[in-house]
């Protein structure tokens, strides 16, 4: 009787899938132990936030494709509409308007379309597939291009290029060219003087900092320094968990958030480094596998897609805090503390599960 209902309850959950995930996350709450400087009530917190990531990814992943399919263009219709009530009528803080008071709690509308602009332009191209044309990207390129600009606007710029990624990277396995491709670097190259001038202030600093952060090295140096003299400090097999100095004697900021990987660095080492990035590694290629096996356009576009952005999400934040890209304010996926970011992650895996158990559905079907 157990067996039948264990059975039922994961009959849509990958299983490779989810060990990797559940292991990451353990790793991500012994490294918040640390970092928070041993307050459980922040770990029990992100217990919580997992928690509420892993429902929402077994939700999802019962629901099959074809389901979520249909709800492209109204998921993607309310983000839009979310994201324009933000620049309306959303909280200010810290300088930015991201947060829409609903009433009850504030959500971050634009953390929603990582997930709604793929799976729209996933729904577009499964629709086009067999009459592509140079206009269905140029359409594409407009329908992501909607809710880029509104976050940009907040300004959010981390998560504005992640919604880019992630809907990118369903025009790039639609089939787009890479002469195309390599014609829009180019034509950014040569407007970059003109994309400078309309970055904010602090935006331009982050950039100069990233080419030289000493700078101003009590300023806005002060991330980058402290976060590459953790990682550095780390040698091979690291301080040990709870002995890094760095994160312990409160040099390092964010340390809970966006710069847990120096913790991690400091902490495990080179060798704990490359630990965690194979085990990024099996998430990004198991969800290739999901891919490459998916029975329908829109389910392997998709599929796709949130493997790619979770391969940007590690990039990035391990790239900033190393100092080799600028500080944009990506998470660390499943490590990094948080809620919001913990719950799309939760749903896109959900995603990635829910093609790979119903496969059978859409070929038999």
């Amino acid at each position: 009787m157990i067996s039948k209902f264990l059975s039922a309850l994961f009959k849509h959950i990958d299983s490779v899938l989810l060990a990797c995930v559940l292991f990451a996350m353990l790793v991500g709450l012994l490294v918040l132990y640390s970092a928070s400087g041993q307050e459980f009530s922040r770990v029990s917190a992100q217990m919580i936030n997992m928690s509420v990531a892993l429902v929402a990814m077994w939700v999802v992943a019962n629901i099959p494709p074809q389901q979520i399919e249909r709800i492209a263009i109204p998921a993607y219709i309310v983000g839009v509409l979310l994201l324009i009530a933000v620049a309306l009528f959303g909280d200010i803080s810290h300088g930015a308007r991201r947060w829409l008071n609903i009433g009850i709690t504030k959500i971050q509308p634009s953390e929603l379309l990582k997930l709604a602009s793929p799976i729209m332009l996933a729904w577009y191209f499964s629709k086009r597939e067999s009459n592509l044309t140079a206009i269905d990207f140029f359409i594409a390129a407009l329908i992501l291009a909607v809710p880029v600009l509104l976050i940009m606007k907040q300004p959010d710029l981390g998560t504005a290029m992640l919604v880019t990624a992630s809907g990118f990277y369903v025009i790039f396995f639609a089939g787009l060219s890479w002469r195309f491709i390599l014609g829009g670097i180019a034509l950014v190259g040569a407007l970059s003087p003109v994309f400078w001038s309309l970055l904010h202030d602090y935006q331009r600093r982050r950039i100069e900092i990233l080419i030289d952060p000493t700078q101003d090295p009590l300023g806005s140096g002060y991330h980058i320094i402290q976060s590459t003299i953790a990682i550095g400090s780390g040698g091979m097999t690291g301080k040990g968990w709870l002995n890094g100095t760095q994160t312990q004697l409160d040099f390092l900021p964010e340390r809970t958030t966006d710069f847990i990987f120096a913790v991690f660095g400091e902490e495990f080492g080179m060798i704990g480094n490359m630990l965690l990035l194979l085990l990024f590694a099996i998430i990004i290629a198991r969800g290739f596998v999901i891919a490459a096996q998916a029975k329908s356009t829109f389910s392997r576009l998709l599929a796709g897609s949130i493997s790619m952005t979770f391969f940007t999400y590690c990039f990035v934040n391990m790239g900033m805090v190393s100092g080799i890209l600028p500080v944009v304010g990506v998470p660390l996926p499943l490590i990094s503390y948080g809620g919001t970011s913990m719950l799309t992650l939760g749903l896109g895996f959900g995603l990635l599960m829910s093609i790979q158990t119903h496969k059978r559905l859409v070929a038999t079907g």
